[in-house]
């Protein structure tokens, strides 16, 4: 019991928090989607239900990330997706998107005459000077866990995988 308590606490700051982001147009947009998938009209949606509100929207998530979408907001851990839950996941969901959007900007900031690569000096240079106190002995292992260290030319699909390893 304490362990969901745990798990649920603040979410209704959060989810209203997420809520106050979104336009009318997109909390509709939502819940007709929601509401349409919502097949036995008992406020939850199931992961096979998820895979099909996903594709209508223009995703193609696989059943892996099905499930780990719903369990990263499953707040109250009983396997479904409710309609707050389920806005928070889309949320997160294009975030991704635009965080890949972003990241192919920033390459072709790089790339200025569409050669299809950058170079490590370019990479190390956005690293000393992006904000952040990112020492040099940090730069070199990101060059060098990337296999980086010695060619002079990364490809975007490179420079993905050294800046979001998870992927």
């Amino acid at each position: 019991m304490a362990s969901l308590q745990k798990r649920t606490e603040g979410i209704d700051d959060r989810l209203l928090s997420v809520m106050n982001k979104l336009t009318e147009e997109q909390i509709k947009e939502y819940e007709d989607a929601f509401n349409f998938f919502d097949k036995d009209k008992n406020g939850y949606i199931t992961t096979r239900e998820l895979g099909a509100i996903m594709r209508s929207l223009g995703q193609n998530p696989t059943e892996v990330e099905l499930q780990e979408m719903v369990n990263e907001v499953d707040y109250d851990g009983n396997g479904v997706v409710d309609f707050h839950e389920f806005v928070n996941m889309m949320i997160n969901q294009n975030n991704n998107t635009l965080d890949q959007e972003e990241l192919l900007e920033a390459f072709r900031t790089f790339d200025g005459d569409d050669k299809g690569y950058i170079f490590t000096s370019e990479i190390r240079y956005v690293l000393r000077h992006m904000g952040e106190n990112i020492s040099e002995q940090v730069i070199n292992d990101i060059l060098k866990d990337s296999n980086h260290g010695k060619k002079r030319k990364v490809t975007f699909e490179e420079f993905e995988k050294m800046v979001k390893p998870e992927l």
